[in-house]
């Protein structure tokens, strides 16, 4: 059967270069057998979390509108590969509404002791690509610590980062001597990896 793997490209620009990254990523796992698809947030219409706490009693958000269906996805999925552009030292505005959506699966493990959303003893495992301007590796700190949580609550093991510092200009990825070929190496490395899962995630940082 193949590994299911999903993609999620949160820039708000078309191409830009974490989208990119994130690209080349689905390449290499496609390469090694996995059944990968892709989704851009931008193209589809998620709200802000509105704190109205109904997942304190239900464990599932109320607001209706495209979440339901990433969700299900994300869920869904063997391998989960996050990309976001790194906005004022963390994950951008599009890649923090998903997140904060996930309250409900927060609600639903902690406050209702649910059982695990995504089928217990799974092997899911996921993998995040950050792109930042800046020449400090200080900007990936936040982005490690929210994805941490995220994917906790999501039932999915932190198995690889790919951090990408000093490129801005859209497509300035290209050019970087290293970028897209890691890209590709950890995508098809997400599908092969020998179980069990990482304790710590591998840990890739570009300059």
């Amino acid at each position: 059967m193949s590994v299911k793997v999903l993609g999620i490209s949160t820039s708000p620009r078309l191409e830009g270069n974490s989208d990119l990254l994130l690209r080349e990523a689905l390449a290499g796992a496609e390469s090694a057998g996995g059944q990968v698809q892709y989704i851009r947030l931008c193209e589809l219409k998620i709200t802000p979390c509105v704190e109205c706490n109904c997942c304190y009693t239900t464990g599932r958000c109320r607001v209706q509108d495209d979440y339901q269906m990433v969700l299900a996805k994300m869920l869904d999925t063997d391998r989960l590969i996050f990309a976001t552009p790194i906005f004022f030292m963390t994950v951008c505005a599009q890649a923090k509404i998903l997140i904060d959506r996930g309250q409900c699966l927060w609600a639903n493990k902690y406050v209702l002791k649910g059982p695990p959303v995504a089928g217990g003893s799974r092997d899911r495992r996921a993998m995040v690509i950050a792109v930042g301007g800046s020449k400090s590796t200080k900007q990936f700190e936040n982005t490690r610590l929210t994805m941490k949580s995220y994917f906790d609550v999501l039932d999915i093991n932190y198995a690889a980062n790919l951090f990408v510092s000093k490129v801005d200009a859209r497509g300035a990825i290209k050019k970087h001597p290293s970028a897209l070929k890691e890209a590709f190496r950890l995508g098809s490395e997400l599908i092969i990896a020998d179980t069990p899962p990482p304790e710590r995630p591998v840990n890739v940082e570009l300059t």
